[in-house]
């Protein structure tokens, strides 16, 4: 099964992808997408979409872990989170790629055990986990890679779920 993460965000998107294949879990790639600060926002949005729709034709996953908005102190940032997500999850429903949200900390929670890691720590379970010598950066890139993970340690349960709700 092959997994894509998304941290949104309008300035960087952060995305991974991981792969589990015969009980291994390998990243196949991460990275993030940009947009500059002095650029309009409807045209951030589209830089965005063109980016991940591009990066879904090349890697084609089978599905997604997307991060929720949680909370946000400022409200202004919250809603372009919102509208990155927006785009992300627009995206993702064309390309047909199974869909699942999560919370920050239940991220944190299945990939390291504890809700409330930080970035440091994060980062270091996702190296281990995959077996890295150096741990991903930018931060975004590596919070996208962490998502992916908990989909796929999650895809299981949510199948088993869909199936009972089927029959």
């Amino acid at each position: 099964m092959r997994t894509i993460g998304i941290d949104p965000g309008t300035a960087i998107m952060g995305w991974g992808i991981v792969e589990q294949h015969a009980g291994a879990v390998s990243l196949i790639a991460c990275g993030t997408f940009t947009t500059p600060k002095q650029m309009p926002q409807s045209e951030r949005l589209v830089s965005l979409y063109c980016d991940l729709v591009a990066c879904l034709d090349q890697y084609k996953p089978d599905s997604a872990g997307v991060e929720e908005l949680f909370f946000a102190k400022n409200v202004s940032t919250a809603l372009t989170v919102g509208q990155a997500r927006g785009v992300a999850l627009l995206a993702l429903g064309q390309a047909g790629v199974d869909i699942h949200e999560y919370k920050p900390m239940f991220v944190k929670q299945t990939v390291s055990g504890y809700g409330k890691a930080d970035k440091a720590q994060m980062q270091e379970v996702v190296r281990l986990t995959l077996r890295m010598q150096t741990i991903i950066k930018p931060d975004d890139a590596a919070d996208a890679v962490a998502i992916a993970l908990c989909h796929l340690y999650n895809a299981p349960m949510l199948q088993r779920i869909k199936d009972a709700r089927t029959t």
